[in-house]
């Protein structure tokens, strides 16, 4: 189901505050629960313009126009119909010049292009697969990422020459992880012009990804490559003696700060900049510390921290 609301209508609370009941807000029903919210522009004519793309636990994605969901009725609309069992994980405006990051709790990714999903007409459908999940694996984030046009040769050059520039800038030894088990075993490496190499640095995202255990890492947009949507997927992070499972995925900031919240209710906030940057194998650093039988459920960013501070 879709509900919509205006902001001013959610109760302003200290951090300590419980907040208010969703029940009370939205016409739920018994059991039912809010998986995404997401902020819209407040010119409903600029909808036609834009897409949203949904992603389910189960790997399907589906693409709609944003106009379908402008008349909303205070008793919600069917946004999708789902199979028993299944959920939608996350919800994401998007625009054709976009791709498609999906994350499975067992550490996989796929990224493809948003126009690899045709655009629905209805809402009554699950749509298509996005990723093939192994065995009691599931979805876990849907995240947007800058096309790539970028070749594979073209992405491992650059990446070899931006790594080095960061270990000369920041003094440290390689960070780098080997190569994972599902790298392109292709050894081909383009040689870029300091104009290339500029317009790729220019497109560059640094994706964050955070594991229940409370270790993070950043990783380069340039490592996801671009493939086409229904595959199996290439390594996220890497699983092992750190990491059980992943909970989220998504592109972020040097002046970002996050917020974490662990199941026993603990909350921190760090810098973005504290979390170094790795290879898609690795385990990641210790962001947060949590006990023995304590696990991280939620991470958000909070973006624009340098203005914040300036104003």
């Amino acid at each position: 189901m879709a509900y919509k609301l205006k902001v001013w209508r959610l109760p302003e609370a200290r951090i300590q505050g419980k907040g208010k009941a969703m029940v009370n807000l939205l016409p739920l029903s018994e059991g039912e629960r809010i998986t995404t919210i997401l902020p819209l522009p407040e010119d409903e004519s600029a909808w036609e313009k834009l897409n949203v793309v949904f992603a389910t636990k189960s790997g399907d994605v589906r693409r709609n126009e944003l106009s379908d969901f402008v008349n909303i009725n205070k008793s919600g609309k069917i946004a999708m119909k789902l199979d028993p069992g299944d959920g939608i994980v996350d919800v994401q405006i998007c625009t054709e010049q976009d791709d498609v990051l999906l994350t499975t709790r067992s550490g996989k990714c796929i990224r493809f292009a948003v126009t690899d999903v045709r655009v629905f007409k209805g809402r009554d459908s699950t749509g298509v697969r996005g990723v093939k999940l192994a065995k009691g694996d599931e979805v876990v984030s849907l995240t947007l990422l800058h096309h790539s046009d970028a070749t594979t040769a073209e992405a491992r050059a650059y990446l070899k020459q931006a790594n080095a520039a960061r270990r000369a800038a920041t003094g440290e030894e390689e960070a780098q992880a080997e190569e994972p088990d599902d790298a392109d075993d292709s050894t081909e490496e383009a040689t870029l012009t300091q104009e290339r190499y500029a317009a790729l640095g220019a497109r560059e995202q640094f994706v964050l990804a955070m594991s229940e255990s409370g270790f993070g890492k950043r990783t380069s947009s340039y490592e996801y490559r671009v493939t086409g949507r229904g595959g199996s997927g290439i390594v996220a992070m890497g699983m092992g003696k750190k990491n059980a499972a992943i909970i989220a995925a998504f592109p972020v900031e040097e002046s970002d700060d996050l917020m974490l919240i662990s199941d026993q209710g603990q909350i921190i906030r760090v810098a973005v900049s504290g979390i170094s940057i790795q290879g898609r194998s690795a385990q990641g650093v210790t962001v947060f510390r949590v006990g023995e039988d304590e696990r991280v459920v939620s991470v958000e960013r909070i973006a624009d921290v340098s203005d914040e501070a300036a104003s």
